[in-house]
């Protein structure tokens, strides 16, 4: 077993396009140890999300090597690398992504339910969740009868419900105004450290940025 979470070695990723190569991310290596918070901060187009898709395997390096936990993407199937995600990573994005059709315990629930968990224990699981969340009193709301924030701590539950050993967030508050983005930001630092999961955070918002362990920055596709 690695020491680390996540270890990312001289990632590159260029896109071809006809004849057209667009180069978006150069030579750019990350190690993420147990419970540590990573912010990335850097413009849009930077390369930011390129590389949070490489290192949660949703996307394949054009060079390097990303291995979670010691096991590298590389060596893995599709299929292996997605239950690799749903047993060790969590994701929350700019929009929350919940299935409108079904509460937020149901939202919450989901990740555990596919990981073939029994509906009971995956319920009482997400249940708790949303309480650390403070959604109480919103289980059985679906995401249209939620405010913006709210929708958005649900997304979080939902990373958080696996206890997953590291959280890939990729401009979690982006679209939440001021005062709901520090709120929200409040619920997800309270809930990573009470399971004491590994975060890297992709954002423009440097205060944000400043509550985190460690601070790198991104521009041009390099990461420094």
């Amino acid at each position: 077993m690695s020491n680390w979470v996540i270890d990312a070695q001289n990632l590159s990723k260029t896109y071809q396009e006809g004849r057209l190569q667009t180069t978006v991310l150069q030579d750019a290596s990350l190690q993420v140890g147990a419970s540590q918070r990573i912010a990335i901060i850097g413009q849009s187009g930077a390369g930011k999300s390129t590389l949070l898709h490489l290192l949660g395997g949703l996307d394949q390096p054009t060079a390097g090597h990303v291995a979670l936990l010691g096991q590298p993407f590389s060596q893995c199937s599709a299929n292996q690398r997605a239950k690799l995600r749903n047993q060790y990573l969590g994701f929350v994005y700019q929009f929350h992504h919940l299935l409108p059709e079904f509460t937020a315990l149901e939202n919450v629930a989901m990740p555990l339910l596919i990981g073939k968990v029994s509906l009971a224990e995956a319920k009482h699981k997400a249940q708790v969740m949303l309480d650390k969340v403070g959604l109480t009193k919103r289980l059985q709301h679906k995401p249209s009868e939620l405010s913006g924030g709210e929708r958005q701590r649900v997304a979080i539950a939902r990373a958080l419900v696996t206890e997953p050993a590291c959280l890939l967030a990729d401009e979690p508050t982006g679209n939440l105004d001021s005062k709901t983005a520090q709120s929200v930001y409040d619920v997800m630092l309270d809930v990573q450290q009470s399971v004491k999961t590994s975060w890297v955070l992709v954002t423009h918002d440097e205060r944000l940025a400043q509550r985190m362990d460690t601070i790198l920055h991104m521009q041009d596709g390099h990461l420094e």
